[in-house]
């Protein structure tokens, strides 16, 4: 029965690493990541990527470049900072995808720091946990026109309570 058993578990793992593989998303250049800062209106100014009328800084974490819908294609999280910009949540994000044309655009924003969740809405995108000050957060879910409030998620009991 183990022997079976293992060798079930190693088929299936054989099989799951070249699907892994498959589902990598090409690498971004630095010239689509400067292009992505761009057309999410960001400037470039003494080496920083600046917003909110220059009082707002905007970035790029490597963590933040990777394939977010599964459709073989990286798209870009820039991560806004700034109190001036996002008050006290400090922090407002854009995905950027790229068309097919080669531009880049912005696919949603929202104020809040995002936590992607496994759950998926249409087309494969992820649902989005606004995260922020607080114990109560809502979590966004994408409808096949735009990101749209789903649910909340309270971090202790109660804290959504009335939301």
């Amino acid at each position: 029965m183990r022997r079976t058993l293992l060798t079930v578990i190693l088929a299936v793992a054989a099989c799951a690493i070249p699907a892994l593989a498959a589902a990598q998303a090409k690498p971004v250049s630095a010239a689509d990541r400067s292009a992505a800062m761009r057309a999410a209106g960001f400037v470039a100014k003494g080496g920083k990527w600046l917003g909110g009328e220059g009082n707002c800084e905007a970035a790029v974490d490597p963590k933040d470049v990777r394939d977010l819908n599964g459709d073989g294609a990286a798209e870009i999280v820039i991560t806004e900072t700034g109190t001036f910009c996002y008050g006290n949540t400090g922090q407002g994000f854009y995905i950027m995808q790229k068309t097919p044309a080669g531009a880049w655009k912005t696919f949603f924003q929202s104020q809040g720091i995002p936590e992607f969740q496994a759950t998926k809405g249409v087309g494969g995108w992820p649902d989005i946990e606004l995260g922020g000050p607080g114990f109560c957060f809502p979590i966004v879910r994408y409808n096949g026109r735009d990101y749209a409030k789903f649910r909340n998620k309270a971090y202790q009991p109660g804290a959504c309570a009335g939301r």
